[in-house]
């Protein structure tokens, strides 16, 4: 059985329906915190189950009978994201999974100036250590993303960076049918996997294509990364907010977010979304 975590988020709900693709419905169980939003898996045969991070009591039952089970990573930054993986992983081993999958980032490192990013590296350690087979799954940043990084552009004419760098912008619901793609592989993937869009395109770059696709001009404007906090304040956005996006912008420049890699495609068994598939959706052409 696959036990899949945070399936009423976008992610993993994508995830669990891909598996439905490719198996039994009995051979699928979601863990998540509000059954009551999990309506939609169990109308379809899939078990549903109580399951929260948070609150260890419940991730034995949660797990139980679990070959496999697919965690997604804590998404509150207020919270502590290590500790919630690390109980999650703790448990898993405790049900007896033999492998355990974890929603990883391509710029896992460290160093990274973007925290989630250091998060990740961190639970990857404990998966390392849990002495059971794992598989982190790095997704490219996520490319809907650019919906609130590149800001109004529409109006202004400008996208406004504090730093800018090449990122492997990548769709998550790619991201999604891979991981389903990888759950089935019968153990095809171990440690780290990197799964990203086939370019990573620059702001300046994206407004390039925003510039084709709109009919307008769009320029990329680099600001000073204290000037660009500021006027992401003024704007009536929260300093902790515009701090955690200017780790994002850091770690782009720094190059944390660069690498491509053609397994995605591989797996997707087609080209992944680009950029301008994600941008054409989403702007309206000029007649």
């Amino acid at each position: 059985m696959i036990v899949v975590t945070g399936a009423t988020g976008a992610l993993n709900g994508a995830t669990v329906d891909h598996l439905m693709d490719r198996l039994p419905a009995r051979d699928i169980a979601v863990a998540v915190r509000d059954v009551s939003r999990a309506d939609r898996f169990a109308a379809r045969g899939v078990e549903v189950r109580r399951g929260d991070y948070a609150d260890p009591a419940t991730l034995a039952d949660a797990f139980r009978g679990a070959d496999q089970v697919l965690l997604v990573s804590a998404s509150d930054p207020g919270a502590d994201a290590v500790a919630l993986h690390r109980t999650a992983i703790e448990a898993a081993v405790d049900a007896g999974a033999g492998r355990i999958l974890y929603t990883s980032h391509q710029g896992a490192a460290a160093d990274s100036p973007f925290g989630p990013a250091r998060d990740h590296a961190a639970t990857e350690q404990v998966l390392a250590g849990s002495g059971v087979a794992w598989t982190a799954l790095r997704n490219g940043f996520y490319a809907h993303s650019l919906g609130w990084l590149t800001g109004p552009w529409r109006e202004t004419g400008r996208i406004v960076v504090p730093a800018d760098g090449p990122v492997s912008w990548t769709a998550r619901e790619d991201a999604a049918e891979a991981a389903a793609a990888v759950l089935t592989s019968d153990g095809a993937f171990d440690g780290p996997v990197t799964l990203t869009a086939g370019t990573a395109p620059t702001f300046a770059e994206i407004a390039e294509i925003a510039s084709d696709l709109s009919g307008q001009r769009i320029e990329c404007e680099v600001v000073e990364p204290e000037e660009w906090v500021t006027g992401a304040v003024a704007a009536g956005q929260s300093e902790f907010l515009a701090r955690f996006t200017l780790g994002i912008h850091l770690a782009a420049r720094d190059g944390f977010f660069a690498g491509v890699d053609p397994l995605l495609g591989d797996l997707l068994r087609r080209e992944p979304r680009t950029v301008r598939d994600v941008l054409a959706g989403a702007v309206p052409a000029t007649p």
